[in-house]
């Protein structure tokens, strides 16, 4: 039967990339907004492309937030944030000024950059990162090992401990964090090839 692995759905970005990489690697994956099927999963992806405020807004609304809370910090199984779904695992966003989950002790800021020809913002395209630790997450993935990026907002993470991986643009910022049984990459391992296939597969290990 294997692992029951659920894709949020709360109207931001596009999630059907997420699962066609997870029906790549012969994983069955849910696509759901329903706060039950989180009560029953063993692991969950939270994706998110697009504003801070409105993906907050959304989890509220759809009442996610309390089911989210307990799979995450009570029941503590593994729950992968991707682009967005990481940043909203932060204490607040610049963007929107907004209150996040408050997984993970960050705030979420727009990029400060002061070559403006050379870095353009949104940071998109390929990018390095350097991994900080050691972590399952990254088995069989190089440090300076690239993914894919598209963000405007970056994480600051509080506690070094937390961090996973830096990323250099302009200045190094948090390309990914890891604290237990919560993983977030700022980057799109559903875009990123062989890279990003092999971080999918290492989730699903666990």
């Amino acid at each position: 039967m294997g692992d029951k692995i659920i894709i949020i759905d709360y109207g931001m970005g596009n999630l059907n990339s997420v699962k066609k990489k997870f029906d790549r690697l012969k994983v069955n994956v849910i696509i759901t907004s329903d706060p039950h099927e989180i009560e029953s999963a063993n692991k969950i992806v939270l994706p998110g492309v697009g504003h801070f405020k409105k993906a907050m807004e959304n989890l509220n609304n759809l009442n996610l937030i309390p089911a989210l809370n307990k799979f995450t910090l009570i029941d503590k199984k593994p729950i992968l944030g991707i682009c967005l779904g990481m940043q909203l695992m932060a204490n607040n966003s610049e963007e929107g000024n907004c209150e996040g989950l408050g997984w993970i002790d960050a705030n979420v800021v727009n990029f400060s950059i002061s070559n403006k020809l050379r870095y353009k913002v949104p940071h998109m395209g390929w990018n390095q990162v350097h991994i900080n630790k050691e972590s399952l997450l990254m088995k069989e993935i190089g440090s300076q090992s690239e993914f894919y990026f598209v963000h405007s907002y970056h994480f600051i993470a509080n506690q070094k401990s937390d961090i996973l991986n830096e990323t250099d643009f302009e200045y190094k910022f948090t390309s990914a964090v890891e604290k237990d049984n919560i993983y977030g990459v700022q980057y799109h391992p559903e875009k990123s090839h062989e890279t990003g296939e092999q971080l999918l597969k290492n989730f699903i290990n666990l």
